[in-house]
């Protein structure tokens, strides 16, 4: 009774592998091949590329959208209280109270190390 289990299991999971190989070894033999040089620069529009083709970010780019992310996701939480809070009583409102101070927690550890503070390079 087991071992039919495992069977079904192991058919799903050989063809989770073989399909995916078996579908871009297909598609190398019948897609056409014309290297030319062109075709490995860097696209800017039909302009010519100036300069590399990858630079470094400033990693305040990525934690001003990790916090907007952040404070973004948990502001989603905050539409079905307010919706629901006639119904959801005193319980809920201590709740969502405590949550919104680990939110203000998060916020004034951020802004305490700096993170929120723009500065050019």
């Amino acid at each position: 009774m087991y071992t039919n289990n495992y069977v079904i299991v192991a058919v799903f999971l050989g063809l989770g592998v073989f399909l995916p190989i078996a579908a871009l070894t297909i598609g190398k033999w019948l897609r056409p091949s014309k290297p030319i040089d062109e075709k490995y620069t860097t696209y800017e529009s039909g302009n010519e590329p100036v300069g590399e083709g990858q630079i470094r970010f400033n990693i305040r780019y990525y934690l001003f959208a990790l916090m907007f992310v952040i404070f973004d996701v948990e502001t989603v939480f905050l539409y079905p209280w307010a919706v629901a809070f006639d119904k959801l009583g005193l319980f809920a409102l201590i709740e969502m109270c405590i949550f919104v101070a680990l939110l203000a927690i998060g916020l004034i550890y951020a802004w305490k190390k700096k993170v929120l503070q723009w500065t050019s390079v």
